[in-house]
């Protein structure tokens, strides 16, 4: 394996059959070792959270795959933490696609002269540029489509994509007794410009509740998994 990229809480490595492979880390984003999934940097390790990311994400991986959604996701093996992914380049230089369902976080921050928190939201997509520098901008179906991010037609297609996977993801967490208020994707395209949902699905890109108190990362991976 060729080590090709070093990430905050994974290492990416190029394989001999053109795919990559991921290997997850304990190291956790956060700040003065309090562990922050919003945090750009690593504050601390926490045993096993490489292990626990990774089981969430082969469990929605594998949901989404087969309800026919397209994903990078090939197999993983939990004994050394690692999953294989098919190619995918990511849009610009990073972006990060949100679907919410309730007002909350930084939606709330901007919008609270016209939204009340906690407020229902139809899975309302939006899309932001992962620039720590600018404070993540947001940006507009218009204005990726003018900047040469996207297509209109790849834009449409992660829209639809993100409500179909939100849904999925939600009503597991239903099941379970949990409420999600919004989640955090991103999407990558193959050579001929078709978008697959790239990344992790694991609980430090959700926001969770139950019993309308919000459930931390850590612990929202134990009640998942209990």
């Amino acid at each position: 394996m060729n080590l090709v990229y070093t990430g905050k809480t994974k290492n990416v490595y190029a394989l001999d059959n053109g795919n990559y492979l991921l290997k997850f880390k304990d190291d956790c984003t956060g700040k003065d070792g309090v562990f922050d999934p919003g945090e750009n940097s690593v504050g601390l390790t926490i045993d096993g959270v490489g292990d626990v990311n990774l089981r969430m994400s082969i469990y929605f991986f594998e949901k989404i795959n087969a309800a026919g959604i397209r994903t990078h996701y090939v197999s993983a093996n939990l004994a050394d933490t690692t999953m294989e992914v098919v190619p995918a380049k990511p849009f610009g230089k990073g972006l990060e696609v949100i679907c919410r369902h309730k007002a909350v976080g930084s939606f709330l921050r901007r919008y609270r002269d016209y939204v009340e928190e906690g407020a229902d939201l139809p899975a309302y997509v939006e899309m932001t540029f992962k620039n720590d520098e600018l404070g993540d901008p947001l940006v507009t179906r218009d204005g990726l489509v003018v900047l040469g991010v996207m297509t209109e037609e790849q834009y449409d297609k992660i829209k639809a994509m993100t409500q179909q996977i939100t849904q999925i993801v939600a009503d597991d967490l239903k099941e379970k007794g949990m409420v999600l208020y919004d989640i955090k994707f991103e999407y990558g395209y193959d050579a001929n410009g078709d978008v697959m949902l790239i990344d992790e699905i694991a609980s430090g890109n959700m926001r969770v509740y139950k019993d309308g108190k919000y459930i931390d990362p850590m612990t929202l991976s134990e009640l998942f998994f209990a």
